[in-house]
């Protein structure tokens, strides 16, 4: 499937709902709102399906306007799997027509697919795609794009960033994307609470491997007790592989007692995607995730063991 495919399809269809992934990120809601912005400027009715927007994204919705209609096409943008739709599975896992991602590891069956794996973000797709379907890059969607690009590489520091992800970042500050505000307010600004989240985890820190591995976990009680949202973590599971010497890092995220949301981020030439597929979850090569569910002493033993054999 080609770029022009993906187009065809979209000029062919009207009533699109646009599917992002549970615990949505920059790059899954840049995705959804850049497309609904480009297909909405076409005379379409479109609308992004999210779980629970974060509050620190919701500058993303700017200009899309609230259509009244009856989906009739679902896309989905930067879902690797079906596991990752959450409380949206039971309606919309069977119903998914086209899908749009850069995760190698997609494991959607269907038949309109388009997955481009060496893409840094599933925004740099979404950009491709707008530019094809001839729709001008407005301030708003750049937004929308450059903030799902910086987030997914880091601010650009990440391996996955290419030159066609500077080429494409230029040409979206050229837009008169918010570059410096979103850079701002994704990277260098924290709240106390957040702060304070990250003192916490710096004592459930556990090394293996000989100090190869780190792991640790992020609890319910942590985030009650603190009051923090859940959007005000993300981030946070490139921790441990900031640590000297540290070639694998776990963090576990407890969603409900006893279920983990499971974020592993590796260095140098450890496949975290391959580490994660053990455990029916996948990603990219230095960022990936799954799910165990268990309570937290026999999940954080499974994690480190298998760790353990991989490094």
């Amino acid at each position: 499937m080609t770029v022009k495919d993906v187009c065809e399809i979209l000029k062919s269809k009207n009533n699109i709902e646009i599917l992002t992934h549970a615990s949505p990120d920059g790059d899954t809601l840049g995705c959804g709102y850049a497309l609904c912005l480009a297909l909405q400027s076409m005379g379409k009715n479109a609308r992004v399906i999210v779980e629970k927007m974060p509050q620190k994204f919701k500058f993303l919705t700017k200009g899309v306007k609230e259509q009244d209609f009856q989906g009739e096409f679902v896309v989905s943008v930067d879902i690797a799997a079906l596991s990752l739709l959450g409380s949206n599975a039971e309606k919309y896992a069977k119903i998914i027509d086209l899908c749009i991602d850069h995760h190698g590891s997609n494991s959607i069956e269907i038949k309109d697919k388009y997955v481009v794996a060496d893409a840094a973000a599933a925004c740099e797709i979404i950009y491709e795609i707008i530019i094809e379907l001839g729709v001008k890059i407005t301030k708003e969607i750049a937004n929308c794009l450059y903030t799902g690009i910086s987030t997914d590489t880091g601010c650009f520091r990440f391996s996955n960033t290419t030159a066609q992800t500077h080429r494409i970042a230029a040409d979206l500050m050229e837009a008169g994307c918010d570059f410096e505000i979103i850079n701002k307010n994704m990277f260098d600004t924290k709240s106390k609470a957040r702060v304070e989240l990250e003192k916490n985890l710096y004592d459930t820190m556990e090394y293996f491997a000989d100090g190869k591995g780190a792991i640790m976990c992020i609890s319910l009680d942590m985030l009650e007790k603190l009051n923090i949202s859940g959007d005000e973590i993300e981030g946070i599971e490139n921790i441990p592989r900031l640590i000297e010497g540290v070639l694998l890092g776990i963090t576990m995220k407890e969603r409900e007692k006893n279920s983990y949301k499971v974020s592993v981020r590796t260095n140098e030439c450890i496949n975290a995607s391959e580490f994660c597929a053990k455990f029916g979850g996948g990603g990219h090569i230095a960022a990936s995730g799954c799910k165990i569910n268990g309570d937290y002493e026999t999940v954080k033993s499974k994690l480190i063991k298998a760790a353990e054999e991989f490094i």
